[in-house]
């Protein structure tokens, strides 16, 4: 809502003026001549927008904030509550800056007479075209609390499938963090205190001992130069992979990459499963939610696979058969898609297709994370291990030396 300052008279004539928060200019009005007032003037006050509520403003909604909205919005829907009531205790409720501005709008769209679908496809950002086809699906069927329910239940399983694969990476990558911040520790401030000195010896040095002095001071007297290379690299490889070839190929080699490759195809033939399931289940016509899938999906290679698919589709062929030609799918997949084309049940098959898969996900993650962490830790004891060495060595000449 915003403020507006008005001046206006009464039924006496006397001049009365004040501050009333409304939505429009036509609302302050209506409530002003409510109470007996003739408005004379009026304006809208510029509100002061602190830094705090502007950060909150560009901040994103996040896939939790949109995973607890859409639960919250299908049990009201789904209890009996108006979808005006539902909407505007959403807003009220919403701790996210950006999610209430956008519930807010969709709120007051929705008042005007405008569908919840269209009113929601105003916010793409925010709400997917996986959203405002589902929607608009159930309020073509007449079963929107039904599909709103399977919204709800779509974004919690995704979530949970992210917030694995976050869990199982965090280990490792605080791990290398750490790792990296001993090596930086010692390079800049332990090692050239001890340069001068051990080049001050009457001694040979060591192998071991000459490599980390070179290292050392390469590392301190032209970090510049290196640290301007990564940025430079960053920069053409953001260039590169911003163009539809570079793309492509990028996500052609995620696809490629050992062990790793194999976990993201898992990933995403899970999401891809759960979404087409999801939509066709809603009501979704095939070729529209192929569609929806091809863009929801964050992987160029497979978006292409999936309009390939919807090609096919329109010229009379099964799914199947496009989906095995493109050799991204698994057998499983392929199979199990056939099957629920010929028992008229494929969203149930994709859906138990989405479900086999999370479970491969989470084990392909138990053995990546087994594996990694140990390899960690051992790279990080051989570094520390090899300064060691190249301190211990000449001191050891030394000793022997003086004895």
């Amino acid at each position: 809502m915003a403020t507006f300052r008005y001046s206006a008279r009464d039924s006496g004539g006397r001049v009365v003026a004040g501050a009333i928060e409304a939505d429009t200019e036509v609302g302050v009005i209506g409530k002003l001549q409510e109470m007996g007032f003739f408005v004379t003037s009026l304006e809208r006050q510029q509100q002061r927008t602190s830094l705090r509520d502007a950060l909150r403003r560009l901040r994103k909604v996040g896939m939790r904030e949109l995973t607890v909205f859409a639960r919250q919005f299908a049990t009201m829907v789904n209890a009996g509550l108006s979808m005006v009531r539902t909407l505007t205790i959403l807003e009220q409720q919403a701790e996210n800056q950006k999610l209430k501005e956008i519930v807010g709008l969709v709120r007051k769209d929705v008042e005007e007479g405008t569908t919840l679908s269209d009113a929601f496809g105003k916010h793409p950002q925010t709400f997917s075209g996986l959203v405002v086809n589902m929607i608009r699906a159930g309020e073509i069927g007449g079963v929107l609390d039904d599909v709103l329910n399977r919204i709800a239940i779509f974004f919690e399983k995704d979530l949970a499938l992210r917030q694995k694969v976050r869990a199982a990476v965090t280990y490792p990558t605080a791990i290398f963090i750490f790792a990296l911040g001993i090596i930086f520790f010692l390079v800049f401030f332990i090692l050239p205190q001890f340069i001068g000195f051990f080049e001050g010896l009457d001694l040979v040095l060591p192998f071991p001992t000459r490599i980390m002095i070179v290292f050392t001071r390469v590392a301190t007297g032209y970090w510049y130069i290196f640290l301007g290379m990564m940025a430079l690299g960053l920069y053409a490889f953001r260039t590169y992979i911003r163009t539809p070839s570079g793309r492509f190929g990028f996500d052609k080699w995620k696809l490629r990459v050992p062990v790793f490759g194999a976990l993201l195809r898992k990933v995403t033939v899970s999401r891809f499963t759960r979404t087409l399931g999801t939509l066709i289940s809603s009501g979704v016509p095939i070729l529209q939610a192929l569609e929806v899938v091809a863009k929801a999906v964050d992987n160029k290679v497979v978006a292409q696979a999936i309009e390939n698919v919807r090609s096919s589709i329109r010229e009379g062929e099964s799914i199947a058969l496009p989906l095995q030609a493109s050799g991204l799918f698994p057998p499983m997949v392929v199979q199990m898609t056939a099957v629920g084309e010929e028992t008229g049940t494929l969203d149930t098959m994709l859906q138990k297709v989405a479900d086999f898969y999370d479970a491969e996900v989470e084990t392909t993650l138990a053995q990546l994370t087994s594996i990694l962490e140990p390899l960690l830790i051992m790279f990080l004891g051989f570094v520390v291990g090899f300064i060691v060495l190249a301190f211990y060595m000449p001191l050891y000449q030394l000793i022997t030396g003086i004895k």
